[in-house]
C-alpha cells in the first residue's frame, strides 16, 4: 500500500473523529446544554443534528419529561398535636436547564436530597396547622395545593417547576393507633349503652301506652257491658212483667215448673221440706186448667 493512501486513511478517520466530536443528537424528550470549558455557551431546546466545536466543548443533556422522586416516611406532628407517619411523592420537570446546572450541575439526580428537604419542610408547615380531620377530609386537596405551592416557591432558584406532590399512604404511629382505637371501642361502647337506654325507654313508653289503651279498652267494654247487660235484664223484666199481667196464674204455675226443672232436671238435688210446703203443690195434683 503506497503512503498517499495510507495518509487518506488516516485522513478519513480523524474527519470522522472530528465529526463524531462535532455533531449530536438532541431528541424531543431532551434539552440541552452547551459547555465550554465548564461554562454554558448555548442552550437547544429544537430536536435534530446540532454541531459543537469538537475537543472543546461538551454537551449535557437533560430529561424534558416530568420526573418523580419518592420521599420515605416522615413523622409529622399536626395541628391537634397528632403525630402521623406520611409517605409522599413529587412530581417535577426541569424548567430551566441553564439555572439547573448552575445549582445543583450536570447529574439530574443530585436533586433529589435537596427536593426531598423541601418537601418534607412543606409537610411538616402546612400539615401542622391543620387537624387529623381535615388532613382525611376533602380539604386534603387544598392542603396538598398549598404545599406543591410552598415546594414550588422554593426550587424556582435551581430551576425546577413543581407539578404535583401527593402523600401516598398516611399511617398513625403504632402506640398512637392503639390508643385511638381503644378510644373508638370506648366511644362506640358508650353509644351502644345510650342506643340501649334509648331503645329500653322507647319500649317502656310503649309497654305503658300499651297498658294505659287496654285498660281504657276494657273500662269501656265493661261500661258498654254493664249498660247492654242493664239493657237486657230491664227488658227481660217489662217481658216477664207484661207476660205476667197477661195471666197471673198461668206465670205462676210456668214459674213454678221451671223452678222445678232446675232444682230435680239434673237428678241428685236434695231439698229439705215439710211435706205440706206450698213448693210441693204441683207434685201432689195437677194444677186447674185455664179457663176457655
Amino acid at each position: 500500500m503506497s503512503r498517499l493512501s495510507i495518509a487518506g486513511i488516516a485522513l478519513l478517520i480523524v474527519l470522522a473523529i472530528v465529526a463524531n466530536s462535532s455533531l449530536f443528537t438532541v431528541y424531543q424528550t431532551q434539552r440541552v446544554l452547551v459547555v465550554q470549558f465548564g461554562r454554558v455557551v448555548d442552550t437547544i431546546d429544537t430536536p435534530g443534528l446540532h454541531v459543537k466545536v469538537p475537543f472543546v466543548q461538551d454537551v449535557i443533556s437533560f430529561d424534558r419529561r416530568l420526573l418523580s422522586v419518592e420521599l420515605p416516611g416522615e413523622e409529622v406532628i399536626l395541628g391537634d398535636q397528632r403525630r402521623l407517619i406520611v409517605d409522599s411523592f413529587t412530581v417535577y420537570r426541569i424548567a430551566d436547564p441553564l439555572t439547573f446546572y448552575q445549582a445543583v450541575g450536570p447529574n439530574p439526580d443530585a436533586i433529589n436530597g435537596r427536593l426531598n428537604s423541601i418537601v418534607t419542610s412543606a409537610l411538616r408547615r402546612v400539615l401542622g396547622k391543620n387537624g387529623l380531620l381535615e388532613v382525611l377530609s376533602a380539604n386534603r386537596e387544598q392542603i396538598m395545593a398549598t404545599i406543591r405551592d410552598q415546594v414550588n416557591a422554593d426550587m424556582k432558584n435551581f430551576g425546577v417547576a413543581i407539578e404535583d406532590v401527593r402523600i401516598r399512604r398516611a399511617d398513625l404511629p403504632e402506640e398512637n393507633t392503639q390508643a385511638i382505637l381503644s378510644r373508638m371501642q370506648s366511644e362506640r361502647q358508650r353509644i351502644a349503652a345510650q342506643a340501649r337506654a334509648e331503645g329500653a325507654e322507647a319500649s317502656a313508653k310503649i309497654r305503658a301506652d300499651a297498658e294505659r289503651e287496654r285498660t281504657v279498652l276494657l273500662a269501656d267494654a265493661r261500661a258498654t257491658s254493664d249498660k247492654l247487660r242493664g239493657e237486657g235484664e230491664a227488658e227481660a223484666t217489662r217481658l216477664y212483667a207484661a207476660a205476667f199481667n197477661q195471666d197471673p196464674k198461668f206465670f205462676a204455675v210456668w214459674r213454678t215448673l221451671q223452678a222445678y226443672r232446675d232444682v230435680f232436671g239434673a237428678g241428685g238435688g236434695r231439698l229439705v221440706l215439710t211435706p205440706d210446703n206450698d213448693f210441693l203443690r204441683f207434685l201432689k195434683s195437677a194444677p186447674p186448667a185455664a179457663a176457655p
